[in-house]
C-alpha cells in the first residue's frame, strides 16, 4: 500500500470501506490506470479489511481488457448453437462460478480432405433419416479395420490435447491443438459445424457435464477440463473423451474424476454379445451412488460407425428402458457423465454447454467399443504413448 501522490494529499477522496478522508490508494488500482474513486482507503486496516472483496475490481478490469482486445479481433460470444455471435455477455441465472469467454473464427479445413455432409452449411443430412437410428448395425470386417485405424487416430489426437494442458493455456488453445493434429493425420473433427457447433472438439470445465465450447478462458490451477474428440476418417467416426486435472486439484474433485473413470471401466466389463444394453446403466448407477455420486440423465452413449451417432442408445443411469441386446460386430460409446451434486443439468444461452443444476462439478470419460464373439474391444484405448496423466493407473 503506497501513500498516493501530493495531488492526493491536496484533495482527499473517501474511504472506500469507511467514508473518511482517505489518503492512500490501492497500488494495484493505479498500476491497472483505474479511477481512483473507490481505490482510495484511509488506512491500511481499512484496506485490508476490504481486500477479500475489493480486489474483484482488478478482475473485471482485466477481464474487460482481455474480451475488449479480443472482440477487435473476431473474438465474440456464441449463441443460439453457434449460429449467432454477440459482443456482449449473455444474460443468465448462471449455476456456478464459471462464465462463457469469447470464442475465436471457426477453424479453416484444407481443400481436399474428406468431410461429414455437415461441414460447409452445418446440416446432418444422411444421419436423421437414416435406418441406423432404429437398426443397430452390424459392422462388416472391412469397416471394422477402419474403425480402428480412425479410433486410433482420435486416441493419438486426445492425447496431444492432454499433453498441451496445464494453467495458463485456454481452451481455445487445446482446440488448435486438436484440430491441426486432427488434420496432420488426414482426418476431420467431427464436432467442427455439426449443427452448427463453432469448434473441433469439446471442452467441458468444472461444473460443464458435456458440450463446452473451447474459448478464451485460461484454464487455472484447481480446474478440472474433460476434452471430448471425435475424428471422421476414411468414411468412419471414432469417438473418445477424458476428464483431466489442471494443477493441483482437491480431493473431492480427484475422487470424483477416479469415480467415474472406474464407472466406464465396469461397464465395459460387462460387454459382450448377449448382454442387454440397459445393463450398462445399471453397473454405473450403482458404482457411483455408492460413491455418493450421481449419474447423468440427459445425455446417452450412442451407436457410431459411418454415422456420428445412431443407434443404440445407452444410457447411463439406473431403471432405464434402453432397447436391446448386444451382438458381435456392434459398435458404440459408452460415455458416463458423473456428477458431484445434482444429476440434473441446465443448458448455457449458446444452445450446447450442459452444466450441472447445481453448479458443483461434473466429470466424464468415453471409449468406443466394438463387440466381438467373446466379449469387447476398447478402439479408443490408450496407447503405450499415452501421457501418463492419471495416477491411479499402473503402466
Amino acid at each position: 500500500m503506497d501513500k498516493d501522490s501530493s495531488a492526493a494529499a491536496e484533495s482527499a477522496l473517501s474511504c472506500s470501506r469507511c467514508g473518511k478522508p482517505a489518503y492512500l490508494q490501492c497500488p494495484k488500482c493505479a498500476e491497472l490506470k483505474l479511477p481512483r474513486e473507490g481505490a482510495a482507503f484511509c488506512t491500511q486496516d481499512c484496506f485490508k479489511a476490504s481486500w477479500s472483496s475489493h480486489k474483484s475490481v482488478h478482475l473485471k478490469s482485466k477481464l474487460a481488457n482481455v474480451q475488449s482486445e479480443q472482440t477487435q479481433d473476431g473474438w465474440l460470444y456464441c449463441l443460439r448453437k453457434g449460429q449467432t455471435r454477440t459482443s456482449e455477455l449473455p444474460y443468465f441465472d448462471w449455476t456456478g462460478a464459471l462464465r462463457p469467454y469469447p470464442i475465436s473464427q471457426r477453424r479453416l479445413v484444407p481443400e481436399g480432405l474428406e468431410k461429414p455432409d455437415w461441414a460447409v452449411d452445418g446440416i446432418p443430412k444422411i444421419e436423421p433419416n437414416s435406418d441406423l437410428q432404429n437398426i443397430v448395425e452390424i459392422k462388416t470386417p472391412e469397416q471394422i479395420e477402419r474403425m480402428r485405424e480412425t479410433c486410433r487416430i482420435a486416441r493419438e489426437v486426445l492425447d496431444a490435447a492432454a499433453r498441451v494442458i496445464r494453467p495458463g493455456i485456454t481452451t481455445d488453445e487445446i482446440d488448435e491443438v486438436v484440430h491441426q493434429a486432427t488434420i496432420a493425420a488426414g482426418g476431420y473433427p467431427s464436432p467442427l459445424n455439426y449443427h452448427f457447433f463453432p469448434k473441433s472438439c469439446c471442452t467441458s470445465v468444472n461444473e460443464v457435464i458435456c458440450h463446452g465450447i473451447p474459448d478464451a478462458r485460461k484454464l487455472v490451477d484447481g480446474d478440472i477440463v474433460n476434452v471430448d474428440v471425435t475424428v471422421y476418417y476414411k468414411g468412419v467416426h471414432g469417438d473418445l473423451n477424458e476428464t483431466f486435472f489442471v494443477g493441483e486439484v482437491d480431493e473431492a474433485s480427484q475422487q470424483l474424476v477416479r469415480c467415474t473413470y472406474e464407472c466406464l471401466e465396469k461397464a465395459i466389463s460387462i460387454v459382450k454379445p448377449g448382454v442387454r444394453f440397459r445393463e450398462v446403466g445399471e453397473v454405473i448407477n450403482r458404482h457411483a451412488t455408492m460413491s455418493g455420486l450421481s449419474v447423468v440423465k440427459s445425455y446417452c452413449g450412442h451407436g457410431i460407425g459411418e454415422l456420428f451417432h445412431c443407434a443404440p442408445n445407452i444410457p447411463h443411469y439406473g431403471r432405464n428402458k434402453a432397447v436391446g441386446i448386444m451382438k458381435a460386430g456392434q459398435t458404440f460409446t459408452i460415455e458416463p457423465m458423473i456428477n458431484a451434486g445434482v444429476w440434473r443439468d441446465r443448458l448455457w444461452p449458446d444452445g450446447w454447454t450442459a452444466v450441472t443444476a447445481d453448479g458443483k462439478r461434473s466429470a466424464q470419460f468415453e471409449h468406443t467399443l466394438l463387440v466381438t464373439e467373446t466379449g469387447v474391444e476398447v478402439l479408443t484405448a490408450r496407447l503405450p504413448s499415452s501421457p501418463k496423466v492419471f495416477p491411479w493407473l499402473n503402466f
